[in-house]
């Protein structure tokens, strides 16, 4: 099975009956997820009840995008305790924010922690991260299997760097937190993240405000983007 499942799809908190940033991607059995914000692990536990995953990415520090790493670490220690270490690929900062959360179990002893800056291989991915603009050190992720390549731009503003990510890209997962006119140099509005995302074949939309009209912000990408544009939603499956 080659897909990626939409956990969360929020930025800032989750609305009610949704979650915050959180996909899982699928690869000919390896599972690796990708951020894992407010309200994002039950979600997850519905297709690995255990927290059976093969590697977790964290873009960046913010809760938002990384909070419920605290209770997947709770999850392996007690449903998994012999298991091995969930690599646990991520931005400075974050580890910091997990032993915050909950220093015990340490997520040291729970993952193994490694700098996503400096990350060139997950399982059977070719990983490429570039720093993008937001406010605390944020990294941009793509990620290449054979027939399949995923990027990923966790929170970000406007970048040239973004066509390093999206070009030939399958899928395009992208910050798209606001609508109209741009409002921030370090988030992005969903005209800015098609414009980001040319290259692309599909673009993902996602980290919307809470309360925001899905269907305004697709119909604004579309106006930038030639390819298919989906806005992401809690439980949606695409697959390649």
């Amino acid at each position: 099975m080659r897909s990626l499942t939409v956990l969360g799809s929020c930025g800032a908190w989750p609305e009610a009956g949704r979650a915050c940033a959180g996909f899982l991607l699928e690869y000919d059995g390896f599972r690796v997820v990708l951020d894992l914000g407010y309200a994002a692990l039950p979600r997850l536990l519905e297709h690995c009840p255990q927290g059976e995953v093969d590697a977790v990415v964290v873009t960046h520090q913010h809760p938002d995008h990384c909070v419920d790493v605290s209770g997947l670490a709770r999850v392996r220690y007690y449903e998994a305790p012999d298991a091995p270490p969930v690599p646990l690929h991520c931005t400075p900062g974050t580890l910091d924010v997990l032993r915050a959360l909950e220093p015990n179990p340490d997520p040291a002893e729970v993952f193994v922690v490694h700098d996503l800056a400096s990350t060139d291989r997950i399982g059977p991915f070719d990983v490429l991260t570039v720093e993008l603009p937001h406010y605390k050190t944020n990294l941009g992720v793509r990620l290449s299997a054979p027939g399949v390549t995923v990027a990923y731009t966790g929170d970000s503003g406007p970048s040239p760097e973004l066509r390093r990510l999206a070009d030939g890209a399958d899928l395009f997962i992208s910050d798209a937190t606001y609508q109209g006119a741009s409002t921030s140099a370090y988030l992005m509005t969903a005209a800015e993240a098609a414009r980001g995302a040319r290259g692309a074949r599909r673009l993902l939309l996602t980290h919307f405000w809470p309360g925001s009209d899905r269907a305004v912000s697709v119909r604004e990408a579309q106006a930038e983007f030639d390819g298919e544009v989906v806005a992401a939603d809690e439980g949606l499956v695409l697959s390649f």
